[in-house]
């Protein structure tokens, strides 16, 4: 599955980056996009189509990106972030070195 993976991806000419592998820490951010996209999209739902797959994602990244609170935005939708950021300079929480 891997190799038909690779040479899609060379057909459609998308770059694909690997990490070595049991180093998911090496994207710790996108993965753990990754699981709320899952845990909050993906896993509610029995989809029928693509379409209707595809719908529901788009409204996800939407809700996420727009409405959500982050934490590294001091709770805050990053719409409300960045308005507060234009006004008074705000800026994301940095993350805390374990």
């Amino acid at each position: 599955m891997s190799h038909l993976f690779e040479s899609e991806c060379e057909r459609w000419k998308v770059e694909h980056e690997r990490i070595p592998p049991k180093t998911p820490n090496m994207h710790a951010y996108i993965e753990s996009y990754h699981r709320l996209l899952e845990d909050k999209c993906l896993s509610m739902y029995e989809f029928e189509s693509y379409t209707e797959a595809y719908r529901a994602v788009e409204e996800f990244v939407r809700r996420y990106n727009t409405r959500r609170l982050h934490s590294s935005l001091h709770y805050l939708s990053p719409v409300e972030f960045y308005r507060r950021h234009l006004e008074t300079g705000l800026q994301p929480r940095r993350p805390v070195k374990v």
